[in-house]
């Protein structure tokens, strides 16, 4: 346990301009000090002086959003040689029993961090922060583009009939570019004069959307080939997954064995009651790792034979589908750790 290894925890409960610090002591989890400081280079300087004073001894830091707005501390403590572990938050059952206070969260954080069995370290390193913030901005982009095109097809829906016979049935690149090609007329109704602006505006914000994705996912691929091109040569792994795999994963030491599993939510949960013994899905972990997961299993189940047949044998074992599915998406999160591991620039 933690407890037996250090002497204190600092919990830091980050917020965008200030963080708020707790030392506690790790055998009995007593408060030792707190203060807050600013969230800025001299703000972290003081918080590293302060636990100098009140914890001098062996100690580690449980830094809550280790990966947004504590990244700078992270960085800052990584760099000074501190050991840094990233604190998950609180439920919100234990938030509403206890009360929602800074200075009660970073206590929480410490605290959290001395009881879990699972120690995660947070993301680091500029080569992995690159494919995050590319990643950010194609989903965001994505998003931008599939809600612009349910917006087209629903106005055509309600569009005036010769606008909607005009439209009705083309293919998607027909479509955007017959509408990005509207032009105002004196010819046509107020009423369809107004549909044909909206169809022009969402078929230009669409085909945007789409240059814009596609040149994100340029450079996610070049940074996916320098830092783990293995991963693009396994059954089912594409760029976005494979930086997806890269950005959660982070670096080495982060996770280790099993607890790859439980970073990816794919981790069995015993849910065993009485004389029936059973596992269930687990709801926790990184979403997007276990939704980027979720494709290469669909893909190897359809394509690659090994996988059908596992998941043949374990239903003629008793086990639901979707319990085999599960079982196959643990092996997968294993497997690219693994794969991970034997990379030499990720190492």
């Amino acid at each position: 346990m933690l407890a037996d290894q250090v002497d204190h925890v600092i919990g830091v409960d980050t917020h965008r301009d200030e963080h708020v610090l707790a030392v506690v002591a790790a055998p009995t989890g007593a408060v030792v000090a707190q203060r807050s400081v600013a969230a800025t280079s001299r703000g972290y300087a003081q918080a590293f002086q302060f636990v100098a004073e009140h914890a001098p001894a062996a100690r580690v830091w449980a830094v809550e959003g280790a990966g947004h707005y504590g990244a700078g501390l992270a960085r800052h403590l990584g760099d000074r040689g501190e050991a840094v572990l990233e604190a998950a938050r609180g439920s919100r059952g234990e938030r509403r029993l206890q009360g929602k206070v800074d200075k009660l969260d970073a206590i929480r954080a410490a605290r959290t961090v001395l009881s879990t069995e699972t120690l995660a370290l947070p993301r680091e390193g500029q080569r992995r922060e690159a494919p995050r913030l590319l990643m950010v901005a194609r989903r965001s982009a994505v998003d931008v583009r599939r809600e612009a095109l349910v917006q087209l097809r629903s106005v055509i829906v309600t569009a005036p009939d010769e606008l909607r016979e005009e439209l009705r049935g083309l293919p998607v690149g027909r479509l955007l570019e017959r509408c990005s090609r509207f032009r105002r007329s004196t010819s046509r109704t107020p009423d369809a004069q107004a549909t044909a602006i909206v169809l022009r505006t969402l078929a230009r914000r669409v085909r945007a959307a789409t240059e814009e994705a596609a040149e994100l996912q340029t450079e996610i691929i070049a940074h996916v080939r320098a830092l783990a091109p293995r991963l693009l040569d396994e059954p089912g792994v594409d760029p976005i997954v494979a930086a997806q795999v890269i950005v959660s994963w982070s670096h080495e030491g982060r996770v280790r064995s099993e607890a790859v599993a439980r970073l990816a939510g794919v981790a069995p949960i015993p849910a065993s009651s009485g004389l029936t013994t059973r596992y269930r899905l687990s709801r926790g972990g990184d979403r997007q790792l276990n939704r980027a997961l979720h494709p290469v299993i669909l893909h190897r189940c359809l394509h690659d034979p090994a996988a059908r047949d596992y998941i043949a044998r374990r239903v003629a074992e008793g086990k639901t589908r979707r319990d085999a599915t599960r079982l196959l998406k643990h092996y997968l999160a294993r497997h690219l750790y693994r794969v991970l591991n034997q990379e030499p620039t990720m190492t």
